[in-house]
Order: structure tokens, then C-alpha cells, then sequence
């Protein structure tokens, strides 16, 4: 969004209410860096599995800005299970805002990303995550090649 105003943003604890929304912020992100995988599920598959498993196993937050879901984070003990961005918001601190709620409430976090996301990669390293094992992808659902990263809270 090179140019662009900042987005001001406000951090909240979703409900079971934002969770289509916050399925929508997930596959606009995961369209964006992942194209090749687009077609993995529906927008009602994305839907259910926000509103139903996700909802009922993570700590689920949000990032809004004029009435949008800009950005959403769903993690729980020890592990960030997932975290989109909006791709025209992305780069102004959301991400790493969310990351921190996570990093705030546990002492250590895995996370899973694609070997090919690059951003996501940097990203992670940027906030203190270390690749700790990389896969060829046969055990994950789109069968892509992945990396499993840690981060541990400094003393």
C-alpha cells in the first residue's frame, strides 16, 4: 500500500458473531500469497471451519479500521494457528500488533507456513521465530512443502 494514508486500528477479542468476516479476511490474504492453492475450499468451508473449529479451540483476535476487519490472528497454548492480513493494509503493523497479543499471553509459540511464502517468512524471522524443521508437505492438506517455527519469550 506504498502511499497510502496508515490505517488506524483498533485490537479486540472477536466473537462467534466475526467469524465470517474473519473467514473472509483469511482467503483474501491466502489468495493473495498462495494463489496456486485457491481452490483448496469454499468460502462456506472457510466459514465453518472459523465459526466451528477454530472458534472453539483458539483465542481469536481482530484488527478493525473504519468499520472492517483489517486483520485476524487465531492461536491458543503454544501454538499461532492462523494470522491474515488484509493485503492492502498489510505492512502498517497489524500483523505484528496481533503477533504480540499471542506472544503476550504464551511463553512460547510454533506456528506452520509454506515454504513458498516468502512474507510470511520473513515475517516471522523479523519477530524473533526460528525455523526449526522444514517438510516436504505429505503430511498437510495442500500436500505444499512447509516449515514449522518457534519462538520462545527472552528472560
Amino acid at each position: 500500500m506504498a502511499g497510502a494514508e496508515r490505517m488506524t486500528a483498533v485490537f479486540r477479542k472477536l466473537c462467534r458473531g466475526d467469524m465470517a468476516e474473519a473467514a473472509s479476511v483469511h482467503r483474501a490474504s491466502f489468495n493473495e500469497r498462495l494463489p496456486w492453492l485457491t481452490q483448496l475450499h469454499t468460502p462456506e468451508e472457510d466459514r465453518g471451519y472459523w465459526r466451528g473449529h477454530l472458534f472453539a479451540t483458539c483465542d481469536i483476535w481482530g484488527a478493525e479500521g473504519d468499520g472492517t476487519l483489517l486483520g485476524v490472528i487465531a492461536f491458543r497454548e503454544d501454538w499461532v494457528d492462523q494470522l491474515y492480513i488484509l493485503p492492502g493494509v498489510q505492512g502498517q503493523g497489524i500483523g505484528s500488533r496481533l503477533l504480540d497479543i499471542a506472544k503476550g499471553a504464551h511463553p512460547q509459540l510454533f506456528l506452520w507456513t509454506f515454504q513458498r511464502n516468502a512474507a510470511a517468512r520473513r515475517f516471522y524471522e523479523a519477530r524473533g521465530f526460528i525455523k526449526i524443521e522444514e517438510t516436504d508437505g505429505a503430511a498437510n492438506e495442500e500436500k505444499e512443502p512447509d516449515v514449522l517455527c518457534r519462538w520462545v519469550r527472552g528472560d
